[in-house]
């Protein structure tokens, strides 16, 4: 390896050293609470090695988010792979990304918080760039997957334009999970619990993608 490949490999190793850190502080409260001088101390860096790396606390945000896709991409090409029919790879997809609200939701909220916010795209190597890229990644291996379920009959063929019907069960899953995280005390006193709750939603999704007279 030359020099400047070395250099390279070690700017990356740092940068993601330093989302790590963040990663880890944001891990149990706000990201409103993190600071970059908390995220330089954590990371054991200078805080102005951080700003050589992330210009605010907002890039680094979108940094912490680019890894929270990367994450969930990944675990959703291991739900699609455990399917074979299109249909039931959509519903994989939907319960990995419950599983992944529920033990990672620092990333969840991170993604959450992102998609609230309008992108800053006037960088061309922006973090914001890098996390879109990352979301558009999952959305097209849920409209694949939608496809998939059209050819092989486990999805209803007028079901519409697959990049519209994945965004609406990426925003119904997405609302579901919200409503969970938010009011789960208020569902438990009436008597409904999270998986109760997921397994509705999955059945109701099931039911509407189905081809008529199928369950």
């Amino acid at each position: 390896m030359n020099l400047l490949a070395r250099r390279e490999q070690d700017k990356e190793r740092r940068r993601l050293e330093i989302i790590q850190a963040a990663a880890e502080l944001a891990y149990g409260r706000s990201w409103d609470e993190v600071t970059m001088a908390a995220v330089a101390r954590h990371a054991r860096l200078s805080r102005a090695l951080v700003y050589l790396y992330f210009k605010d606390k907002e890039d680094l945000h979108a940094a912490l988010c680019a890894e929270a896709g990367r994450l969930l991409h990944q675990r959703f090409v291991e739900a699609v792979a455990r399917h074979r029919l299109g249909r039931d790879q959509c519903e994989a997809i939907g319960r990995a990304y419950m599983a992944f609200a529920a033990e990672l939701p620092h990333y969840f909220e991170a993604l959450s918080r992102f998609e609230a916010r309008p992108p800053r795209t006037d960088d061309p190597g922006s973090s914001d760039l890098r996390a879109m890229r990352g979301g558009d990644r999952i959305k097209a291996l849920m409209e694949e997957a939608i496809e998939r379920g059209i050819a092989d009959g486990s999805i209803r063929p007028d079901v519409g334009d697959p990049r519209v019907v994945g965004v609406a069960l990426w925003g119904m899953t997405h609302g579901i999970i919200q409503i969970a995280n938010t009011k789960g005390d208020e569902l438990a006193r009436r008597g409904v619990s999270a998986s109760s709750l997921a397994d509705q939603t999955f059945r109701m999704l099931g039911r509407a993608l189905a081809p008529p007279g199928t369950t």
